[in-house]
């Protein structure tokens, strides 16, 4: 497909499976957003509802705001007072959110693919929903990727051949995992580092463990991943985790920032930990992009709802 058509999908749920065509249409489609060239009139309401069962800030946020520069109307859920503390299934949920006229359901679950039985539904079921992962456990994070990868061509214009070094939980994260399958398949050159045991045999697939003073001076783009304390429950390196001490030997401190090549970035997904994954001074630096990223949120994210309402002809649309 060209990239000037527009993509299309029942549902957003990974990044796998995307086409590079595909990939850059979306990021094409963001930047139109952004710069003010592109708008979607609705011809009729689309209803949204935003499921987050953990914590978000900025990916629940920038959802919202997506869908409210999208012309869409939201249906407010929290699922502290839903029916989901009574036991009700996320198949419940969406089934009632669908019957009283939902049309798209953003979803955070902490279950890795929670979103298998919602797309593999039984002949007899009358679920008929839009579904966006927002993040499924240690599993992908599509509207991530894609707000990362917009950040990343709007620096350097291109992906081939980039070095890109990811860098810390990775065990733990759904960031790391988006992001090297689609920037390998771009072309890019990922290589890892942070503590060694959080580097396993599936993302020996997709780069070289270095330790992180043999990267910095040789990246493009350093790409940081908070340490996910609340998924550690099982990891016996948690209890002597000490902050600074992971600074020292994984963070981004003013030393090695300062051997940074000169058009190089940094990025982030956030929450960041000041002072362990990226030294508090740096957050805002001129290599920093974790500010742009945020900003990119939004309109990456409006590219791919509109990719979901035309998939599924919301609105009007085609």
């Amino acid at each position: 497909m060209s990239i000037m058509k527009q993509v299309k999908l029942t549902n957003f749920v990974s990044v796998e499976g995307l086409t590079n065509d595909e990939v850059m249409a979306l990021i094409t489609r963001a930047e139109a957003f952004k710069q003010g060239k592109a708008h979607l009139e609705l011809a009729t309401d689309v209803y949204a509802a935003n499921l987050f069962f953990e914590n978000s800030t900025r990916t629940k946020s920038s959802f919202q705001m997506a869908e409210s520069k999208l012309g869409m109307k939201q249906i407010v859920f929290d699922p502290q007072s839903s029916s989901v503390k009574k036991g009700e299934t996320l198949y419940d949920t969406l089934l009632t959110l669908n019957a009283v006229g939902v049309d798209l359901a953003v979803i955070r679950h902490p279950q890795n693919e929670y979103y298998q039985e919602l797309l593999n539904l039984p002949a007899n079921s009358h679920l008929n929903i839009g579904v966006v992962n927002a993040g499924d456990g240690s599993g992908q994070h599509p509207s991530q990727c894609l707000l990362d990868l917009m950040t990343i061509y709007e620096h350097f214009g291109h992906f081939q051949g980039l070095k890109v070094a990811i860098i810390g939980d990775l065990t733990n994260s759904r960031v790391a995992r988006s992001n090297m399958e689609m920037l390998t398949q771009l072309g890019a050159e990922v290589y890892f580092s942070g503590p060694k045991y959080w580097f396993t045999e599936e993302f020996e697939h997709y780069g070289q463990y270095l330790p992180v003073d043999d990267l910095v001076d040789q990246m493009d783009v350093v790409m940081l991943l908070r340490v996910q304390h609340e998924r550690h429950q099982d990891d016996a390196n948690e209890a002597q985790f000490d902050a600074a001490q992971y600074h020292a030997q994984y963070g981004i401190n003013q030393a090695r920032y300062d051997r940074l090549q000169d058009n190089a970035i940094i990025m982030h997904p956030g929450p960041i930990n000041r002072g362990v994954e990226l030294a508090s001074n740096l957050v805002e630096a001129p290599k920093s992009m974790f500010f742009q990223q945020m900003q990119n949120g939004v309109f990456a994210r409006m590219a791919m709802i509109e990719a979901v309402l035309r998939g599924r002809k919301l609105g009007g649309l085609n």
